[in-house]
């Protein structure tokens, strides 16, 4: 077997800690350290992530979808694969080198997705984006920092801690659908999750299409009135 090769590597914002897009044969990984972030053969608990949400949500006319975490784009596409001609669908990802990849050596990962006129690409912090909103987006699906136990302790308060959590139920319509990736269950997200103001369900989901591989966590979290 083919060893790994380091195709580039890029610093997130606000930590120390380097993203290296690696390469063995047509397999890429994106790892933070030492922790595997996302590969390119495993992809079903991030697709599972939109047609979860388009369970939920995706019959509503005109839906505004907010996708926090470009990655290699396995959510974005199940995405586009499950809502309407006339959504709108909206990726921020914080990386710009995020970005360069998934337009270089990762474009036959992502297809012809980044190229849909549905699609809007910010290089931008999700959490901006939700603290700015005000019941503007059907859904905000985030992957990032591994879910709300993840590596970086600011990032993920942020994000998924209650205040974090009461900024997406004031960016979201009546009845709009926060949902979460993570590697792990959490109770106390669950918990948190129904404190800020959401009808949580958690979802077991397994790493590989067809029910296959690690088993990996999905909050789909409705907002109560």
């Amino acid at each position: 077997m083919k060893p790994w090769v380091q195709l580039d590597s890029a610093t997130v914002p606000g930590d120390t800690t380097q993203l290296r897009l690696m390469q063995r044969d047509q397999e890429f990984s994106i790892m933070l350290g030492t922790n595997e972030l996302m590969n390119s053969r495993l992809s079903g608990s991030e697709e599972a992530l939109a047609t979860l949400t388009a369970e939920r949500i995706g019959a509503r006319k005109k839906a505004r979808i907010l996708i926090g975490g470009l990655g290699m784009g396995f959510t974005l596409r199940a995405a586009l694969k499950c809502f309407a001609a006339d959504a709108e669908i909206v990726v921020a990802e914080l990386v710009p080198e995020v970005i360069a990849w998934a337009r270089g050596p990762l474009a036959p990962v992502f297809g012809s997705s980044l190229h849909d006129p549905r699609v809007s690409l910010l290089n931008a912090d999700v959490g901006k984006v939700i603290s700015d909103a005000r019941q503007e987006f059907d859904a905000i699906l985030l992957d990032v920092d591994n879910g709300p136990d993840g590596v970086s302790r600011e990032q993920n308060d942020a994000l998924y801690g209650l205040e974090a959590l009461r900024r997406s139920w004031s960016g979201l319509k009546a009845g709009g659908v926060l949902s979460v990736w993570s590697a792990h269950p959490s109770a106390q997200f669950t918990k948190r999750l129904a404190g800020a103001g959401f009808k949580p369900e958690e979802i077991g989901v397994r790493a590989r299409a067809g029910g296959r591989g690690a088993r990996h966590t999905t909050w789909v979290a409705t907002k109560r009135a």
